[in-house]
């Protein structure tokens, strides 16, 4: 077969119907009807025939493969098949890892973008999808541009570490900003927990959230107290115990009591009777343990592990139990007395361990909704407004607030501020008053709990009593 030449070629013309030509050896030009001219390549690889459409049509210039360029690869095509390789076998091969490798390059890319990404980029788009404050995040915005976004927003997501998250909380509490820290710590906590179960953050914080790692009590002075200023009034209180027994009335009155509302669970209340009755805090409390009450002596002990403070600053305390308090005791033991903790887990899953130091405040606080931020119930929990004193026109209350309502309430009983800070458990200021002045004020603080319970017995006089009658 003679080979063409361009100027044969270039003579071609369409037909009425596609027709090739031979051009070489196992080299074809196949011309269109509408004058297309493509080339194709005919060989014979391990026995088998094969056809392969070359990239480009007949022709010159920019996308064209003119009839030199087609012989050479063609002939390149025909030695690869002599040696067993099939060009378009080949050709697939190689496409593929381009395409692996143009994949690989892309996510590599993606890997190294998410890696650069830094705890302002979480931060932006957890205050848009991750929290919702009735002021439109207005507050939380401010927070996080003046204090937390200067200090750690520039770290990459991935090496934020507690020891940042600490500098940044030190940094308000040496400025005196003690409950601004704390608040900060829940934001960020809260956006760490947020970014956690989420893509792509998760894989940036897959060694867990660094908050958890900061000790909160290691910066908050041992003397702070919460900057609220609730106390609840002699009327409150009052009012309090009859919101108790009414509750009982109507869930014993309740035709259907599963769709009935529940009553405020007696331990519940017991622990704010002793949160009122003993200045106590409810944490105290809460991880307090039968074998530190004695009911006989009237004394409840509370260990130094138990109390909140600085590690090496805090203070053992020792509890005269008043009349009043000794009753709420006496009942919960009837309650709770088969377990080693006064207040024990409800889920049996959770072994030998107390109840969670925040239930008694997430109860009162349900049950306190116009106050709240949230707006379904948590399921299984109660939500309403059972709780709300005095119409709510002196604002939601706390468990904590109780220990300040019966701090204030020792103040105008005339105990001395003395006797009221050792009730308290506050550490002395003054490192010298501290070591020189010993007396252990045991008879003074037995006497203003007791003052106190006695007050307590007077006002709830009227009521159906808190828990049990006077033994």
């Amino acid at each position: 077969m003679g080979k063409k030449t361009v100027k044969e070629l270039n003579a071609l013309r369409p037909a009425a119907k596609p027709y090739e030509l031979a051009v070489d050896t196992g080299l074809y030009l196949r011309v269109a009807t509408d004058g297309m001219r493509q080339w194709f390549v005919k060989y014979t690889v391990l026995g088998r025939r094969r056809v392969a459409r070359l990239s480009c049509p007949y022709g010159d210039g920019p996308g064209k493969m003119s009839l030199a360029d087609a012989t050479a690869e063609n002939a390149r095509i025909r030695a690869l098949a002599r040696n067993g390789i099939d060009f378009q076998v080949q050709r697939e091969e190689e496409r593929q890892t381009k395409a692996e490798e143009k994949r690989a390059q892309e996510a590599a890319a993606k890997v190294a973008q998410l890696a650069a990404k830094t705890v302002r980029d979480l931060y932006g788009a957890w205050i848009v999808d991750g929290v919702a404050r009735k002021d439109g995040n207005k507050d939380l915005r401010r927070q996080f541009e003046k204090d937390v976004l200067p200090a750690i927003g520039s770290i990459e997501l991935r090496k934020l570490s507690g020891g940042d998250i600490l500098s940044l909380l030190r940094a308000q509490t040496e400025r005196g900003i003690i409950r601004q820290a704390i608040i900060t710590y829940g934001n960020v906590s809260h956006m760490l927990k947020w970014g956690r179960e989420r893509k792509p953050w998760n894989r940036l914080l897959e060694d867990g959230n660094p908050a958890k790692l900061v000790d909160m009590d290691l910066l908050i002075p041992t003397d702070y107290e919460d900057e609220r200023t609730r106390i609840l009034t002699s009327a409150e209180i009052g009012e309090l115990a009859d919101i108790f027994r009414n509750m009982d009335a109507s869930y014993a009155d309740a035709p259907d009591r599963r769709a009935a509302v529940h009553p405020v669970d007696t331990k519940t209340r017991i622990a704010l009777w002793l949160c009122l009755s003993t200045v106590c805090r409810i944490g105290e409390l809460l991880r307090s343990r039968w074998e530190h009450v004695d009911l006989d002596a009237g004394t409840w002990f509370i260990p130094l592990e138990n109390v909140k403070g600085h590690r090496g600053k805090k203070n053992p305390q020792t509890v005269y139990l008043s009349d009043f308090a000794l009753r709420q005791f006496k009942a919960l033991h009837e309650i709770t007395g088969d377990s080693a903790w006064c207040f024990p887990a409800r889920n049996q899953r959770a072994g030998d361990a107390h109840v969670c130091l925040r239930s008694v405040s997430k109860q009162v606080g349900d049950r306190q909704i116009r106050f709240k931020d949230r707006s379904k119930p948590l399921r299984g929990r109660a939500f309403d407004d059972s709780l709300v004193l005095a119409g709510g026109e002196r604002g939601d209350w706390t468990p904590h607030d109780l220990r300040r309502t019966g701090a204030t309430m020792m103040q105008a009983l005339g105990v001395s501020l003395d006797t009221i800070d050792r009730c308290q458990n506050h550490l002395l200021a003054g490192r010298v008053r501290r070591v020189y002045l010993r007396h252990d004020y045991e008879a003074e603080k037995t006497a203003a709990w007791q003052v106190l319970g006695d007050r307590l017995d007077a006002i709830l006089a009227g009521a159906a009593d808190i828990v049990q009658p006077r033994a």
